[in-house]
């Protein structure tokens, strides 16, 4: 599915980021960015049940109290007696008389005794949070991390108030503190992490997207892109001179045309792969109202897509698909790269739209009903997509992509039912699909992630050679296996060889920075993460994949920022 960040729909290995997942076969812990490339514990609803508890009561049970007449002979023992009393004044919901309570254990307490004081600080927090007196939570938070730097309770109330302080950054090292010292084992923190990493990373994408110089992808990526199209009359090579049929009768007049087309020095460059002049061209053949205008609104969308400019494609994108009388192919082709770019936006009934009116206006167009069933894959509406895939056969029997992703979303729906005869048949099908079309990468590369998911490590790493051997300048297939090495073989070393790889062959290839980056969270190493997420969000295509590499970001910083606070560190590789 064609996209504003066009390798959505097909990577350079012809593999989509969102099966990605089903790729490393493993769940990514969005707490603190920490991914256990091994685990096999899929689902999130895995981890309820789990600490879910709301963290609502105050600390420890009463305490006994010694003395004659309910009268304390300790000062310790005094505050012991406050706090008790404080304690069932909470369970009451009368918080003023507890924090009064409270207050005078503190006062009580001797000095040394720190983890009594701090739980009279946390239990005093607690009634203040109920009261939704944010401030006042934080500072008596404060006063027991100080006296308990580990103490999960006060982090993680903090944490709370924090949020609704709107101070995110400091929220994030209190919740990253307690997933840590809770084993990313509590779904509660869980969820606050992960809220407040996408709170950020939005907040940070918003303002950096909008003023990002512009990138032009590597020319595989660029390659890749225009082969998941086989009705793309702008990616068709156009010879110079070319003619439209109504003007073949006009003797001499096609070389003016083609000398002083701004969009057929556009198609020139892009088989030169000088793709840098192709904006620039095809805006001269729409500001002087050229023939092939509308050709060269498309093009030049399509690159504006390429480097992240949604906003500027989708004026163009408009106006093909307004004009009634342009190509009705160009119509559609306009209809589907506006519906992926509304699919990334995260617009899906506008996305949908598209893709109907597409398919109503060119019915035998194959590219629509391919870009179609990934669009439905994407919103696991896998029955449907299959039934598109089928469609898009029927009109091109040899496109050996749409007959390989028929076969991943027959998978994708079998494992789904968990119907093991059904899934060995979808197996086949991609055994099938390898057979009749050898040259087809992709046709490996989705097979590759099938066989993953099944453990099938051995000849998942076949698949992933012979994608290589075919398409030995993809720097997607090199980070694909070298994730493989991680879930197979647990070989850290082999995998980053094979990540840097990609890397050697596509400094562009912001999948491989993100990629490492993760890989280097899980060892430990934090600057060189912090480091790879960097040059993947200056290389991030769209203002929602900018704020999902922040979020990684934020999350290895969090953790630098924690060590150094506290000495804690997740387990590492």
């Amino acid at each position: 599915m064609a996209a504003s960040k066009p390798v959505e729909p097909q990577s350079a290995a012809g593999l989509p980021r969102w099966q990605l997942a089903l790729l490393v076969g493993t769940p990514i812990v969005l707490g603190v960015g920490a991914v256990y490339l091994w685990n096999r514990n899929r689902s999130k609803k895995d981890r309820k049940g789990k600490g879910n508890g709301e963290r609502k009561t105050p600390e420890g049970s009463a305490s006994p109290v010694q003395g004659q007449d309910g009268e304390a002979r300790t000062p310790l023992d005094r505050a012991q007696g406050a706090k008790n009393k404080g304690n069932k004044y909470f369970k009451a919901g009368k918080y003023d008389l507890a924090i009064h309570c409270y207050t005078e254990a503190i006062s009580l307490c001797p000095t040394e005794q720190k983890t009594d004081l701090s739980t009279f600080y946390q239990n005093r927090a607690a009634a203040y949070e109920q009261q939704m007196k944010w401030t006042e939570v934080v500072q008596d938070c404060c006063q027991a991390v100080e006296m308990n730097p580990r103490y999960v309770k006060a982090l993680f109330r903090r944490a709370k108030a924090l949020e609704r302080l709107d101070n995110k950054k400091e929220c994030l090292e209190d919740v990253t503190a307690v997933c840590i010292l809770e084993s990313f084992q509590n779904q509660q923190s869980m969820l606050l992490a992960d809220k407040v990493l996408k709170s950020l990373g939005k907040e940070k994408a918003k303002d950096k997207y909008k003023n990002r110089e512009p990138l032009m992808p590597s020319p595989q990526f660029i390659k890749s892109y225009f082969s998941s199209f086989t009705d793309d009359i702008i990616s068709q090579p156009l010879q110079k001179g070319e003619k439209k049929d109504e003007d073949k009768d006009k003797e001499g007049e096609a070389d003016s045309v083609a000398d002083n087309s701004g969009y057929l020095k556009a198609k020139q460059y892009m088989e030169e792969e000088n793709y840098d002049k192709i904006i620039s061209e095809c805006t001269k053949e729409i500001d002087s109202a050229g023939r092939y205008t509308t050709e060269a609104l498309i093009l030049r969308a399509t690159f504006y897509l390429l480097i992240g400019n949604a906003n500027a494609a989708q004026p163009d994108l408009d106006r093909v698909i307004n004009t009634q009388d342009a190509n009705v192919k160009l119509r559609a082709n306009a209809l589907i790269k506006r519906g992926s770019m509304y699919m990334q936006q995260q617009q899906p009934m506008l996305s949908t739209q598209d893709f109907n009116m597409a398919a109503e206006i060119d019915s035998h167009n194959a590219d629509v009903y391919h870009h179609r069933g990934q669009l439905k894959i994407l919103l696991d509406q896998v029955e449907e997509a299959v039934g598109d895939f089928d469609e898009c056969i029927l009109l091109r029997p040899d496109s050996a992509l749409a007959q390989a992703q028929k076969c991943f979303a027959l998978y994708r729906q079998q494992y789904t039912g968990n119907n093991p005869y059904q899934m060995q048949t979808a197996m086949d099908c991609f055994e099938d699909v390898i057979r009749r079309f050898p040259k087809c990468a992709e046709g490996y590369a989705l097979y590759a992630q099938a066989l993953t998911d099944q453990q099938q490590f051995g000849k998942a790493d076949e698949m992933y050679d012979k994608c290589i051997e075919l398409e030995p300048d993809n720097a997607t297939t090199y980070v694909h296996k070298g994730l493989l090495q991680l879930q197979w073989k647990q070989d850290v070393d082999l995998g980053l060889e094979l990540i840097s790889k990609a890397i050697e062959i596509d400094n562009k290839c912001d999948f491989a920075y993100e990629t490492m980056g993760t890989i280097e969270v899980q060892r430990g190493n934090l600057d060189k993460a912090i480091d790879m997420f960097n040059k993947a969000i200056n290389l991030a295509k769209s203002e929602m994949e900018m704020a999902h590499l922040y979020s990684l970001c934020d999350a290895a910083y969090a953790q630098t920022e924690v060590a150094r606070k506290y000495g804690l560190k997740p387990p590492t590789l």
